[in-house]
């Protein structure tokens, strides 16, 4: 398994849509982090965008996964960054692959 941080970064003027889709998107986190896919998510301070720590078979089924999120349906995700991360300390160091 391989640990991705997912940054999202939301779509001006979509708080709206946002809080419409946010009990979905929160079930749905939930979902995943009762399955062990992810590690940790939420969102940044500044309201602009979130993190979301996953640990995947690979960055094809991490893609598979993030289209199925309330907010990508809701379309309030304006941009996706990917990155292949390896925790080597703290708590979620023993994810490290």
């Amino acid at each position: 398994m391989t640990v991705f941080a997912v940054e999202y970064v939301y779509a001006a003027d979509s708080t709206e849509a946002r809080s419409a889709a946010r009990p979905a998107h929160r079930e749905w986190t939930s979902g995943l982090a009762q399955d062990g896919a992810i590690l940790a998510s939420g969102p940044y301070g500044d309201g602009a965008g979130a993190l979301l720590i996953f640990k995947t078979a690979d960055e094809a089924a991490l893609n598979s996964i993030l289209k199925q999120d309330p907010f990508a349906a809701a379309g309030v995700i304006a941009g996706t960054r990917i990155t292949e991360w390896s925790p080597v300390t703290g708590m979620l160091a023993g994810f490290a692959a």
